[in-house]
């Protein structure tokens, strides 16, 4: 698997390529500070994944990737910009990811795990495409099969979780790590180390200490934390921008 860099700030290519290096078996084939000669190479090189910047001079980032999309829809485009406010133009490009400047370490991680990890989890989509749309999980001694829809949010219970529904709360024998992998990323979303939740359960977000929020969860009484961590990832999705 290989990368280019398309940034016109140095220390930010730098920074992104020490990432890169330390934390993936990704091949860093060139870095551009010149969008426009991106193009060129493209037509050369086979690429797996760009890596790329959105205010740059001669042509931005978007219509940048608008173009490589067009040339090879099966590029992978992770946008790395200090401007939140593009995220849903990135979505609409399909890019693969999109991260805010300055980096996060654990969201750049997290980000080259799934691209390292991609070509091993596209094999096993067929395998999950193929189960039924809901989890298993214990109540009263019995084994109930829970649609996605029912369920409100899931928390972390040493290495078992609970899941909550409108009705009951079922125990699970899987950790929350393992929930976070098979759940589907556009109906939920890892707010916590200790919680998964249903975004379309959500009911009110609360603005709460140290820049975080709390999450009011339709049919429950008790409130979900959104840790710092998580923050802007999760105003992206809820296209809070």
């Amino acid at each position: 698997m290989n990368c280019i860099i398309v940034d016109d700030e140095f220390p930010s290519r730098e920074e992104l390529k020490y990432f890169i290096n330390e934390f993936s078996n990704i091949e860093i084939l060139d870095e551009f500070e010149n969008p426009l000669e991106v193009i060129k190479f493209l037509k050369d090189y086979r690429i797996d994944i760009v890596f790329l910047d959105i205010n740059m001079p001669g042509i931005d980032g978007m219509s940048l990737a608008e173009i490589i999309k067009g040339l090879y829809d099966d590029i992978k485009i992770v946008f790395i910009t200090a401007y939140a406010e593009y995220a849903i133009d990135a979505f609409r490009v399909k890019a693969y990811d999109y991260i805010l400047k300055p980096y996060s370490e654990e969201t750049i991680i997290k980000c080259l795990m799934k691209l390292t990890n991609n070509e091993e989890i596209d094999e096993k989509k067929e395998k999950k495409n193929r189960g039924i749309d809901g989890v298993v999980g214990w109540f009263k001694e019995k084994m109930y099969v829970l649609d996605y829809d029912e369920i409100l949010f899931i928390e972390a219970c040493e290495r078992e979780s609970k899941i909550y529904t409108k009705h009951n709360i079922y125990i699970a024998k899987s950790k929350i790590s393992d929930f976070e992998e098979k759940l589907p990323l556009k109906k939920f979303f890892r707010t916590h180390r200790s919680y998964i939740v249903n975004l379309e359960k959500i009911e009110e977000i609360i603005p709460w200490f140290n820049n975080t929020y709390k999450l009011k969860i339709k049919d429950f009484d008790e409130e979900v934390l959104v840790s710092r961590n998580n923050i802007k990832e999760f105003r992206i999705i809820m296209n809070m921008i």
